[in-house]
C-alpha cells in the first residue's frame, strides 16, 4: 500500500516500517555502523573521557526560518556535548510520528538532518520510529543523544567561573526565540529574523586551543542568556556582571522584543555560546570565537566578580545596576 502520509502501520514492525526504513532512512543515513540494522551500533572510543548527551525537541512550528525541527535536534546535542568540552561524534535518533504527517515534510526534516550531521562532522549510528494516532502527538518529536570524546586536560563545568574572568557571548541574542515566535504567530515585519541554529563543536575545539584556561562554556538555549548567568554564578558561588551597553542584540530583533514586551535576556539562542575566560586570555579566545564563522559577532560583555555571590548583575545604560534574575515561568514554550 502506498501513501503519501504517515501511517499507524508505519509503526508496526511490519512491511510498511521496514519500506520506510529502507526506502527513506537508510539511504540517507547509511554508514557501515549503522547499516546492520541492529537495536544498538557497536564501535570502538579513543581511551580517556567520554561525555553523553540526550534531550527531546517538540518545537512548533517544526520548519521555521533559519531551520526546522531536524537540524535543531542535531546541533542542540552536538552542542551541549561541545559545551563539555567533547569533540562530538556519534548521535542517535529517535522519531515519534504522528499519523498523517505528510511523508514529504519527513524527508524534508531528515534531509535537513543529513546536512546537521555532515556539517558537524558527526555519525549518526542507531535509531528508532514510532508512530502514534493522530491527535496523540504534534506532527513530529524527535530525541537525539550523542557521545563525544573529551581531550586529555580539558576540565569544563558550571563550577568553573573564578573573580576576574572575562565573559564572552559568540554573538547577538534572542534570534532562535524570535525567529519561532514570529512564525508561530503569522506575524510580519520589514526585516526578516531567522534562527541561529548552528554546531559549536568547531568554535569550541578552537578557543580551548587559543584560551587553554577557559573553564566555563555553555549554551544559553531556554532562559537564554540571564538565566545561564545566573546558573553558572550559583555553581560557581560568584558574581556575575555584564554591561547593557554591550549586550549585542540584532536591531529587528531588539524591535519585535520592544514591541511584544520581550527580554532578549530570557530568549533561546540554538547558535551562541557564553564563555568564562582568564583575563589573560580573553582575547585570545574573543579571537578564536570571531574567526569562526558562527562568533563573527562575538564579544565581551561583562566579568565575573567576588561580589554578590549567586547573583548576575547589569550596569545599565543610565548608569544604575540591576539584578538579573533566573528567568521565572515560561515565555515561549515549545522553543526548542
Amino acid at each position: 500500500m502506498q501513501s503519501d502520509k504517515i501511517l499507524l502501520d508505519h509503526g508496526s514492525g511490519g512491511k510498511l516500517a521496514h519500506q520506510l526504513m529502507i526506502d527513506l532512512l537508510l539511504p540517507l543515513f547509511d554508514n557501515p555502523l549503522l547499516a546492520p540494522l541492529h537495536d544498538g551500533a557497536v564501535f570502538d572510543v579513543a581511551a580517556g573521557r567520554l561525555a553523553f548527551s540526550t534531550d527531546s525537541f517538540v518545537v512548533d512550528p517544526i520548519f521555521f526560518p533559519g531551520g526546522d525541527i531536524g537540524d535543531l535536534a542535531v546541533n542542540g546535542t552536538v552542542n551541549d556535548l561541545a559545551m563539555c568540552g567533547a569533540v562530538p561524534r556519534y548521535l542517535s535518533l529517535g522519531l515519534i510520528l504522528e499519523e498523517g504527517l505528510p511523508l514529504a515534510d519527513l524527508k524534508r526534516i531528515l534531509v535537513s538532518i543529513r546536512a546537521a550531521l555532515d556539517k558537524a562532522g558527526v555519525q549518526l549510528i542507531t535509531g528508532d520510529t514510532k508512530v502514534v494516532p493522530r491527535g496523540a502527538a504534534d506532527k513530529i518529536f524527535i530525541n537525539t543523544a550523542g557521545i563525544g570524546v573529551v581531550p586529555a586536560g580539558v576540565v569544563i563545568g558550571g563550577d568553573g567561573a573564578r573573580p576576574g574572568d572575562c565573559i564572552l557571548l559568540s554573538g547577538t541574542m534572542a534570534d532562535h526565540g524570535i525567529a519561532v515566535l514570529t512564525q508561530r504567530e503569522g506575524l510580519r515585519f520589514e526585516s526578516d529574523v531567522v534562527s541561529d541554529t548552528a554546531p559549536l563543536g568547531a568554535m569550541v575545539q578552537a578557543i580551548l586551543a587559543a584560551a587553554p584556561g577557559v573553564r566555563v562554556l555553555r549554551d544559553p538555549t531556554r532562559g537564554g542568556v540571564g538565566t545561564v548567568l545566573n546558573e553558572i554564578a550559583l555553581q560557581s558561588k560568584v558574581g556575575m556582571v555584564i554591561d547593557e551597553e554591550l549586550l549585542p542584540v540584532q536591531p529587528a530583533v531588539a524591535g519585535i522584543c520592544d514591541l511584544l514586551g520581550f527580554d532578549p535576556l530570557y530568549l533561546a539562542n540554538e547558535g551562541k555560546l557564553l564563555c568564562c575566560a582568564p583575563p589573560d586570555q580573553a582575547d585570545a579566545a574573543l579571537a578564536a570565537m570571531r574567526r569562526d564563522p558562527h562568533g563573527r559577532d562575538a564579544v565581551r560583555i561583562g566579568q565575573v566578580t567576588a561580589e554578590h555571590p549567586g547573583r548576575a548583575v547589569m550596569r545599565t545604560r543610565i548608569g544604575g545596576q540591576r539584578i538579573v534574575d533566573m528567568l521565572s515561568g515560561e515565555q515561549l514554550p515549545r522553543i526548542c
